[in-house]
């Protein structure tokens, strides 16, 4: 039987692991394998109620592909969302941002580390400029990125307008989840657009006009009619 509701656009579920004791803190966690707080795991079985399931925001039904970070923290958060330990994909892609000689450091340390060291004289040192000693660039993290948003391009352009599975769930972190919004949109990491993502969060991104050339933010949306 042929569904009788308007197709929409694919969309991208873009998604920040839950609370770890680091980002509790405030800490910068890149490569360090931190495992989710009690309450990380409340956070995600808390938006997992909401939004995942049949007929929901997230439903299982419309998933072409999930990927996640291999960190322990992304992946945990994908186990309580979906109750799935399988049927997703790894990607360095979606690593956090390797903060190198950062890690553990807070922004504010960071800061007073490198002005020790007479750095940042004119300006205050910021990481989506700068990136990170030892670490990763910004040109670094653009690459990886742009090499995922391909891939999704590549599997959602065939079905703009249908009613095929097209949706993507990619769990990441803070930094990274947005950068990957600042790629889907176009920008250098460096443009000035703040965005917000709290732990546990889901952000959504799709397309303007049914137009894999018109890469959006879903700034809002609507919810699933219940039959």
């Amino acid at each position: 039987m042929t569904d009788p509701s308007p197709p929409s656009a694919p969309r991208v579920f873009l998604i920040r692991h839950g609370e770890t004791e680091w980002s509790k803190t405030g800490q910068h966690t890149g490569k360090t394998d931190i495992a989710l707080t009690a309450h990380g795991e409340a956070q995600v079985s808390s938006t997992a109620n909401i939004v995942y399931g049949n007929g929901r925001l997230i439903d299982p039904k419309s998933v072409a592909k999930v990927w996640l970070s291999p960190r322990k923290r992304a992946i945990r958060t994908y186990e309580l969302l979906s109750g799935q330990t399988e049927g997703y994909q790894i990607t360095e892609s979606l690593a956090e941002w390797d903060y190198g000689d950062y890690e553990g450091l807070k922004p504010a340390e960071i800061r007073a580390k490198r002005k020790e060291r007479g750095l940042d004289q004119d300006r205050t040192w910021d990481i989506w400029t700068d990136g990170c000693e030892g670490g990763e660039s910004p040109a670094e993290v653009t690459t990886r990125i742009d090499s995922l948003i391909a891939e999704i391009k590549k599997l959602q352009a065939p079905h703009m307008k249908d009613h095929e599975p097209k949706d993507v769930v990619l769990v990441a972190h803070g930094h990274l989840t947005r950068a990957f919004a600042k790629r889907w949109l176009g920008y250098e990491l460096s443009f000035p657009l703040s965005l917000m993502m709290e732990p546990g969060g889901v952000g959504v991104l799709s397309y303007q006009h049914f137009s894999i050339d018109e890469p959006a933010i879903l700034l809002g949306t609507s919810f699933p009619i219940q039959k």
